[in-house]
């Protein structure tokens, strides 16, 4: 059901996103890493730059939309040895780098016979319904689509908060991609 009414959300620390920001934080001590996407550099999604506004400007890169290009951007800065954290604010809006995604970061290994194996942290939003209904192409989980079609990138689905920091730093530790998946609405929660 759509609805435009606005609902009160309470001012309340939230342990979902406390722990995406303690996070984000972890990943940032890491000299190797780098945020990029769309509002990580200035505000627009509550689920991302609310979660990265502690991170020091200099390791953020603010990109317009072209969703294909940050993750062919992310590939390419894995192989020259950064850990790109490559950000989509909605996993909708990962549907339009699968070319990327699925043809490339997830076949790297393979098609360099094992010499190459890019370390992307890919950070993806399952848009909230709540306070305000977005739209369904706003907030579909494709969760089930991408791990049937990646077979190297770890796929996680977030779905509560003591998840969050072990998973993050698994996707650090790990040599190879990782797919995060995290739940719009449970910042509300």
């Amino acid at each position: 059901m759509i609805t435009n009414e606005l609902v009160n959300v309470p001012e309340r620390t939230n342990v979902y996103r406390a722990a995406l920001k303690e996070a984000m934080g972890i990943l940032a001590d890491d000299e190797r890493t780098i945020f990029l996407g769309q509002t990580v550099g200035f505000p627009g999604s509550r689920f991302t730059f609310g979660t990265l506004e502690d991170i020091p400007a200099e390791k953020r890169i603010e990109l317009p939309i072209m969703e294909d290009t940050q993750m062919g951007m992310s590939i390419g800065m894995a192989l020259e040895g950064y850990i790109p954290v490559t950000v989509y604010p909605r996993v909708d809006f990962l549907l339009l780098a699968s070319n990327q995604l699925v043809n490339h970061l997830d076949k790297m290994h393979e098609m360099s016979r094992g010499q190459h194996d890019p370390h992307v942290i890919i950070r993806a939003v399952v848009g909230s319904r709540n306070p305000i209904y977005p739209g369904p192409q706003h907030c579909q989980d494709h969760t089930g689509a991408f791990t049937s079609m990646l077979q190297r990138v770890n796929v996680t689905r977030l779905t509560q908060p003591e998840q969050i920091v072990p998973a993050y730093q698994r996707a650090l530790e790990r040599k190879g991609p990782s797919l995060l998946i995290e739940y719009g609405d449970l910042h509300f929660k």
